[in-house]
């Protein structure tokens, strides 16, 4: 292993030697600034017949060489692909030939030359001027294993990119179904808004926040939660339709599907309910997948995936009777509920009711099935903080979440808009968050005033946007379909 480290580091220093020589001899490659390329390597490609022995200029980064005494090859790629790049000392002058000496795979270069077709076939840039743009100090993983250490190619995005060309594919559908989001809801009147990322009251979800300290005003502050109670308060300005798409914080574990900062989208919608929402999610959803994608059915790690709408729809404790025989409706005190979760192994904590009962039996015994697109309706109030309650019956609320592949992908409801239940709830979670529960609301005092002013009937909606790309995009983690995921750091020894 040291001789392998030794030969890295002789390698390195190599590197270094030819820049050394290059700016001696005047051609310090750190100072140029731009270049003008004309042409991307697919765009010379797909055009051919119309490019052919034109002149064009090139550029990219070389992550091939060869040929040997008067003709060298390299392939250099560039945002779109790669192309071959055909080197002849009589075309490109002796003295400048001699300098691809000083060149290694990894350097960006510019070229300048005519397209033609090799004798094999292959459509290249015939060399008449190349310049080195950036000399690269660093090696490159080899050609044929790659960078395949999962961990450094999140730490290193930027080389996991250049070698690994699918990933890069990953990130520009990433960017087409953020598009896609968007144009769905831009179509449909919705006001794109932006509300604060530090807060000072972490409201609008369950969830552990982190908290930052603010010198001026000497608080404590909290990098967001959720955005729901800033966008609920702009429906009670009058706006009718809004969304915000960003950045949410929790302080919570990390998993294949957890980061601590993620991509979420929330949206309100004045005079409409959760049955709206379940339109708007299942058509929103369909119709990113058509745009990004161009077909509504996926298939994501073996498993066939049918997005088209409309999608099933199963009330909780429905589903729970199917999967488990349990029926909570014959169930109705909380001392009957905790008895029956005991008998079925769910572990049961000091002042759980029945709401919580069945909101974990859900989770133990129902998400695991949820593989096709599937709406769960109708949460215990006891889990639904901020959700109006179903009119048949209270103990429940007009709540639903989306599932894909047993996971939950969206959360809506028609909203709360009652100020004396929102506040009474309000301090039933204050009074689990002084129990323990650091993931239980807070009390938000300019919330309820807000509800006081007069919020309209509401239909609301959240949207997990990582997970839905990593369903679309077809990859395992949420850590490949963020560029940079939150890394444990090491220490700059190792």
């Amino acid at each position: 292993m040291a001789g392998t480290e030794e030969n890295i580091n002789e390698m390195l220093k190599i590197r270094r030697e030819k820049l050394k020589k290059l700016i001696e001899v005047g051609e310090n490659p750190f100072l140029i600034e731009k270049y003008d390329y004309t042409h991307h390597s697919t765009t010379i490609k797909e055009n051919f017949e119309e490019l052919e022995e034109e002149t064009v200029s090139v550029a990219g980064r070389i992550m091939s060489r060869r040929g040997h005494g008067k003709v060298s090859f390299m392939d250099i790629q560039d945002s779109k692909g790669r192309i071959q790049i055909f080197i002849k000392m009589d075309i490109l002058g002796e003295e400048n030939y001699n300098k691809l000496n000083l060149l290694d795979i990894g350097d960006i270069i510019g070229v300048k030359g005519e397209v033609f077709k090799t004798k094999t076939g292959e459509i290249s840039v015939r060399a008449r001027e190349l310049t080195l743009l950036t000399k690269s100090l660093q090696i490159l993983p080899e050609k044929f294993h790659g960078l395949k250490d999962q961990d450094l190619r999140y730490r290193q995005r930027y080389v996991d990119l250049i070698v690994n060309p699918e990933v890069k594919e990953t990130f520009i559908i990433r960017s087409k179904i953020i598009k896609a989001i968007r144009e769905y809801l831009d179509e449909r009147d919705f006001l794109e808004v932006e509300t604060p990322i530090l807060n000072t009251i972490a409201g609008g979800a369950n969830a552990r926040p982190f908290i930052t300290h603010h010198n001026t005003l000497d608080i404590d502050m909290y990098l967001r939660i959720a955005n729901e109670l800033y966008l609920k308060r702009l429906i009670v300005g009058g706006f009718e339709k809004v969304y915000e798409m960003g950045r949410m914080f929790r302080n919570e574990g990390m998993s294949y599907k957890h980061n601590p900062e993620f991509t979420s989208i929330e949206l309100y919608q004045a005079y409409a309910d959760y049955e709206d929402m379940m339109k708007l999610t299942e058509e929103l959803v369909s119709y990113v997948a058509e745009k990004a994608l161009g077909t509504m059915k996926i298939n994501y790690q073996g498993k066939e995936i049918d997005l088209t709408p409309p999608w099933r729809r199963l009330s909780m404790i429905d589903a729970i009777k199917e999967y488990t025989g349990v029926d909570f409706n014959d169930i109705q005190t909380d001392e009957e509920a905790i008895e029956i979760a005991k008998a079925k192994g769910i572990e049961v904590e000091a002042g759980m009711k029945r709401g919580h009962i069945i909101n974990e039996f859900f989770e133990e015994f129902c998400e695991q099935h949820l593989v096709q697109p599937t709406f769960i309706t109708h949460h215990p109030v006891e889990v639904s903080p901020l959700a109006k309650r179903n009119p048949d019956d209270p103990r429940l609320t007009n709540r639903f979440e989306a599932f894909i592949n047993t996971w939950e992908i969206a959360n809506a409801f028609s909203e709360l808009n009652d100020p004396i239940d929102q506040k009474e709830r309000f301090l039933e979670q204050v009074k689990q968050r002084e129990a323990g529960d650091d993931e239980a609301h807070m009390m938000d005092l300019d919330f309820i005033n807000a509800l006081e002013v007069g919020l309209p009937p509401t239909g609301g909606l959240g949207i997990g946007v990582d997970r839905l790309i990593i369903i679309l995009t077809n990859q395992p983690t949420i850590r490949d379909v963020i560029l940079f995921p939150t890394m444990k750091p090491i220490d700059q020894d190792e």
